[in-house]
């Protein structure tokens, strides 16, 4: 009697393994989702290219930009026959570096209480300027209302109204109402240019936050306060910190307005006291303007060095979400 019963399959060799059981070199090379590690299309490029294509127009960029602080620098610690003669003297480089100009700009002259009147004017200016734009541009852009889009575009066109052609009339109003040669105009006045930019740069932030949002907090029960300071401000950080950079850094160098309505030495702001107070006729002490100007300009550096890192970590998450 034939037996019926079929013996097992043998198992044929595995394609995917090699003559000694390992992975094949088309399956050992084939790429694993995830693990590409290549950094963009750096790998096409060689050496030359990037010295010619990157490096060298980073290098230029950086001298061309950097050539203006450190000629500022150098100016300050270079004593003054050296600032006087630039044909016996290296106008590039000194050997004999003095903080004279430096002493005398902060123990000679009335520069602390310069640099404190131009910080409290302008963060007076940004802060009010701040909280009007944020209220203004709310209501236009999440209010629905007939008109709103043209109410942003005529906000939008008095910033471009120069201050050149405002100072004298608003020089007009601050001497009416008793401003005259006190910050108070300055901080009073400066807003009227700065709440037209910072508005509309809010509400291109506030139009990308979802108006859902929004919905389910009415739904809730909130109002429309506590939907602005929990809701659409935390989702706007970035534009608030832009809003703020730009209104603070256009204070403290605004030269126009601070001549015009400032007369006394000690309320003087910066970029006019050192520009009135160091230029004698036709004589400029150079030495004492670029320690002013440096000096000046620290706070400045200060600023964008701690709110540069906290804008980039906040469009992140911008745009994370």
């Amino acid at each position: 009697m034939t037996d019926m019963t079929a013996s097992p399959p043998q198992a044929g060799p595995d394609p995917s393994r090699g003559s000694a059981g390992g992975l094949t070199a088309s399956a050992a090379s084939a790429p694993v989702p995830g693990s590409d590690h290549s950094e963009g299309m750096s790998y096409l490029e060689t050496l030359p290219r990037r010295l010619v294509t990157v490096y060298l127009p980073m290098v230029l960029f950086l001298i061309l930009l950097l050539f203006p602080f450190y000629w500022m620098a150098l100016t300050a610690i270079k004593p003054d026959e050296q600032l006087l003669d630039l044909d016996k003297f290296n106008p590039f480089w000194t050997w004999n570096p003095t903080f004279r100009h430096i002493y005398k700009l902060l123990f000679e002259t009335n520069y602390p209480l310069w640099l404190w009147n131009t910080m409290y004017v302008a963060f007076a200016s940004t802060v009010l300027s701040i909280i009007a734009s944020v209220l203004s541009a709310y209501a236009i852009v999440r209010l629905r209302y007939w008109g709103a889009q043209v109410v942003g575009g005529l906000i939008f066109l008095a910033y471009l109204v120069p201050p050149s052609i405002l100072f004298i009339p608003l020089s007009t109003v601050i001497y009416r109402y008793g401003l005259f040669d006190s910050p108070l105009a300055l901080i009073l006045v400066y807003p009227t240019i700065l709440i037209p930019f910072s508005t509309w740069l809010l509400m291109g932030y506030f139009k990308t936050i979802p108006f859902e949002l929004e919905e389910c907090a009415l739904v809730d029960g909130a109002s429309r306060w506590q939907i602005l300071t929990r809701i659409v401000l935390p989702l706007a950080v970035p534009g608030l910190i832009s809003a703020f950079i730009f209104c603070f850094t256009l204070c403290w160098n605004e030269f126009i307005y601070a001549l015009t309505f400032i007369s006394s030495v000690p309320n003087k702001t910066v970029p006019v006291a050192i520009v009135n107070e160091f230029v004698d006729g036709d004589v400029y002490r150079w030495g004492s303007l670029m320690a002013g100007a440096l000096v000046g300009s620290l706070p400045l550096v200060v600023l964008y060095a701690f709110f540069v890192e906290h804008y980039v970590s906040a469009m992140t998450g911008a745009v994370k979400e």
